[in-house]
């Protein structure tokens, strides 16, 4: 797999986990300050602070403006420091996620950021899928689809429609899941900015 960025849809659950909250508010105001540095033309330092930010892990960075997606770009495998993951997605869902325009300096200043650090994937039987716990990558003949585990919450998708919309992501048809497609599962650690007690301040 390539660490292009690729874009999927994104919603935000709470719930503790690998980062603490002293974390998860460095890893959101990067993400803000990346895309502050971005629209100033400034270089921005993304040396790790913490060894523990420095571990190489894939992410996906959320844009919400007025409670609607703006913008949602990451990186499927990790190939570099989360600090600089979140740092270049979230410029990415900023700026270079087709869906959208371009975010403004003025709606840069509402943005609330979500962040979903991804486990490593690993191959994974259709019956061993559990909603709501991993996300999904299909491959077949050269394409590939990824949904996020809150994806299939969000639409009230059983295991069996959301093994076929991650087809569907991939370009493949709905019923690739039972016709060869490789399968692929990770969880994710998902925090935002928009729930209470989510980050410390």
């Amino acid at each position: 797999m390539s660490s292009e960025p690729h874009n999927s849809p994104c919603f935000t659950p709470a719930g503790a986990g690998e980062y603490s909250f002293h974390e998860r508010g460095q890893l959101i105001r990067l993400a803000h300050q990346a895309i502050e540095a971005a629209l100033s033309g400034v270089e921005l330092d993304l040396t790790p602070p913490t060894e523990h930010l420095a571990q190489r892990r894939g992410a996906f960075t959320t844009l919400h403006l007025d409670r609607q997606l703006r913008g949602c770009v990451g990186y499927v495998i990790d190939s570099y420091a989360l600090w600089r993951t979140v740092a270049e997605t979230a410029v990415a869902a900023a700026f270079y996620d087709t869906r959208f325009y371009p975010v403004t300096a003025e709606e840069a200043r509402r943005l609330e950021i979500e962040i979903s650090v991804l486990s490593p994937a690993r191959p994974i039987e259709p019956e061993e899928v559990e909603v709501g716990r991993h996300g999904l990558i299909v491959s077949h003949c050269g394409q590939r689809g990824l949904l996020l585990p809150q994806v299939p919450i969000e639409h009230g998708w059983n295991r069996e429609l959301f093994l076929a919309q991650t087809c569907l992501k991939a370009g493949l048809p709905m019923d690739a899941w039972l016709n060869g497609a490789y399968l692929e599962a990770f969880t994710a650690e998902v925090f935002s900015e928009a729930e209470p007690g989510a980050v410390a301040p």
